[in-house]
């Protein structure tokens, strides 16, 4: 059985409150769950105390026998120093800027460092 630490949400609609749970794969999201971990409620400002309730120790012992964490939570854990941070994925090519565009950023680009020599070249 390969478990993983996730979010089942909770709340209201357009008001998400999560409960951090260990958690069959196979079991559905808001499903059933093997343990509770803790809490998570993204409405609250970031140095809120309450944002993120958690049970570190329940936690550590999940990562011990081999639990997953899912990606948005392993971020969470890394700013709390429990694991470490996930491998940020770099942009596909599929996505880049084309042709046209890059020229329009160099033009750009060009116009912005002739003004910056000719507002210094009328400073002196």
């Amino acid at each position: 059985m390969a478990v993983r630490i996730r979010l089942s949400r909770g709340g209201s609609k357009k008001r998400p409150y999560y409960h951090i749970v260990a958690a069959d794969q196979r079991a559905p999201r808001d499903g059933r769950y093997i343990e509770k971990l803790g809490a998570y409620n993204p409405l609250l400002p970031q140095d809120n105390e309450n944002r993120l309730v958690l049970d570190k120790e329940k936690v550590a012992a999940w990562l011990s026998k081999g639990a997953q964490p899912t990606e948005r939570l392993q971020k969470l854990f890394a700013n709390l120093g429990i694991c470490a941070a996930p491998k940020m994925h770099d942009q596909p090519k599929k996505s880049a800027p084309k042709a046209k565009a890059m020229e329009r950023l160099k033009a750009k680009e060009e116009a912005a460092a002739a003004a910056a020599a000719a507002a210094e070249a009328s400073a002196e």
